[in-house]
C-alpha cells in the first residue's frame, strides 16, 4: 500500500501501521482500558442521520468559520498532540506547513518535539496546548515562550490530572524516547526506514521541557508515568483563571465534558472550550463528545466558541457536529495516521480529502455555507 492508495481516514491508518514500529503505532491508535469510549466517540455519529434538501443552487460552497477571532477556510483543524517526531521525523513542522496550505489552525503541545520558535515562523493560526506542571518555574517558562511565539490561543488541558490506564502501551512497553527491549526489538527491526530517520534526522527531544525535565527527552518514560509524576494534581479553577489572566489573550479549556464545567469556563473568562474526552485515552466509560455536544451548545454556545474533538473520521461526521452547533471540529488521529504514513504530503492529502468530503456533502445536503446547517437537518435514531 502506498500514499496514492489512501482515499480516507481508514486508509491512512492502514499505511501508518505499515510504516512505523508497532509500539509507536499503538500509542497513536490505543486508548484507555477496554477502549469503550474510544469506540463510542466514532460510533455515536452513526446514531445521527442527515436529512438533505435539494434544488438549492449549491455550485458555490463556503466552508469558512471564525474561532478565537481567527477566520479559517475550513471548519476543522489539527489538535495538539505530543511526541510527533516519533511518528515522522518532521513532526510538528509537517503539520504546520500542511495547515498553512489550507489556511486552518494547528495545535502545538507542551510536549512538542519541534521548537516553538521555529513553528512561530509558519504563518497560520496557532493554538498552544498547556500542560500544568507541579514545577511553577517550568509553567512560567512555557507560558512566556508561547507568548513570544505569538500563539493565537492558549488551551489548558484539564482532563489529564492523572494518566488514563492505556493498557496497549503497557503491553508494548512504549516510552519516550523509545526503549528497545528484547520483546520489542523485532517490531523496530521490521521498520528500518523509521529507525534510520530516527537516528539520522537530529536528536529526538522535547525542546520546551528538556532543560527542566530529563524524562521523555533523555530518560525513557511512559506518558502515563510522566503525567502522574510531573503534572499538578492540585490544579483547580483558581489556577485556570489565573493562567487565563496571565496569558491575556484567547483562552480555552480542553477536555470539558459537562454543562457545569462549560458554564464555569465562561465565568473564568474563556473565549472557547474544546469538548473532548482525550480521544478515549483517559476515563474509559465516559460519554462520547458528540453525545454531550447538544446540551453544552445549548448552555454556552451563545457565549463562547464550542469546538468538538474526538471520533471524527469523515466529512459527514463534521456536518453532524456543525449542525448541532459546534463552531469547528478538531482531531488528533484525524491527521496523525497521515503524518506517520507520509509526513507533510500525507497530512496535506488527508486535510484535502476532508475538505473535498465536506464540499461534496454540503452540496448533497443542499447547504452552501455553515450557517445553513442546523438541527432540522438531523434525526436521532435513539430518540
Amino acid at each position: 500500500m502506498r500514499l496514492k492508495h489512501c482515499h480516507n481516514y481508514y486508509d491512512f491508518r492502514k499505511l501508518a501501521k505499515k510504516r512505523i514500529p508497532s509500539p509507536i503505532f499503538h500509542y497513536i491508535d490505543g486508548a484507555a482500558e477496554d477502549e469503550v469510549t474510544y469506540r463510542r466517540n466514532a460510533s455515536a455519529f452513526n446514531d445521527v442521520d442527515l436529512v438533505p434538501n435539494v434544488l438549492r443552487g449549491v455550485e458555490n460552497i463556503d466552508l469558512s468559520t471564525t474561532i478565537f477571532g481567527k477566520k479559517l477556510d475550513l471548519p476543522f483543524f489539527c489538535s495538539p498532540t505530543a511526541l510527533q517526531r516519533l511518528f515522522h521525523y518532521d513532526g510538528e513542522r509537517a503539520v504546520a506547513r500542511a495547515a498553512k496550505k489550507l489556511n486552518t489552525m494547528f495545535g502545538v503541545s507542551t510536549l512538542s518535539t519541534i521548537p516553538v520558535e521555529e513553528l512561530s515562523q509558519i504563518n497560520t493560526p496557532k493554538l498552544f496546548q498547556f500542560y500544568y506542571h507541579k514545577d511553577k518555574g517550568l509553567n512560567d517558562v512555557v507560558l512566556q515562550k508561547a507568548k513570544e511565539a505569538k500563539f493565537d490561543v492558549l488551551a489548558l488541558t484539564v482532563d489529564t490530572i492523572v494518566a488514563g490506564n492505556r493498557e496497549r502501551d503497557l503491553r508494548t512497553g512504549f516510552t519516550s524516547p523509545p526503549k528497545i527491549t528484547l520483546s520489542s526489538l523485532f517490531e523496530y527491526l521490521t521498520k528500518p526506514m523509521w529507525g534510520i530517520n530516527y537516528v539520522t534526522r537530529g536528536k529526538f527531544e522535547l525542546p520546551l521541557l528538556k532543560d527542566h525535565v530529563n524524562e521523555l527527552s533523555n530518560v525513557a518514560m511512559s506518558i502515563g508515568n510522566y503525567f502522574s509524576k510531573f503534572l499538578d494534581q492540585s490544579m483547580n479553577w483558581n489556577d485556570a483563571e489565573k493562567l487565563s489572566s496571565d496569558w491575556g489573550g484567547h483562552f480555552a479549556l480542553k477536555g470539558i465534558m459537562s454543562v457545569e464545567d462549560a458554564k464555569r469556563a465562561v465565568d473564568i473568562g474563556c473565549t472557547g472550550i474544546i469538548l473532548s474526552n482525550h480521544g478515549g485515552r483517559q476515563l474509559d466509560g465516559s460519554r462520547s463528545s458528540l453525545d454531550q455536544l447538544s446540551e453544552i451548545v445549548d448552555a454556552v454556545g451563545d457565549k463562547i466558541d464550542v469546538i468538538i474533538d474526538g471520533g471524527i473520521h469523515r466529512g459527514t461526521h463534521m456536518l453532524k457536529a456543525l449542525s448541532l452547533g459546534a463552531k469547528a471540529c478538531s482531531g488528533g488521529r484525524l491527521y496523525l495516521y497521515a503524518l506517520a504514513a507520509a509526513g507533510e504530503v500525507g497530512v496535506e492529502k488527508a486535510l484535502n480529502i476532508y475538505k473535498a468530503e465536506l464540499e461534496r456533502d454540503m452540496k448533497l445536503m443542499g447547504c452552501t455555507k455553515l450557517s445553513d446547517l442546523n438541527r432540522d437537518n438531523l434525526r436521532f435514531r435513539n430518540q
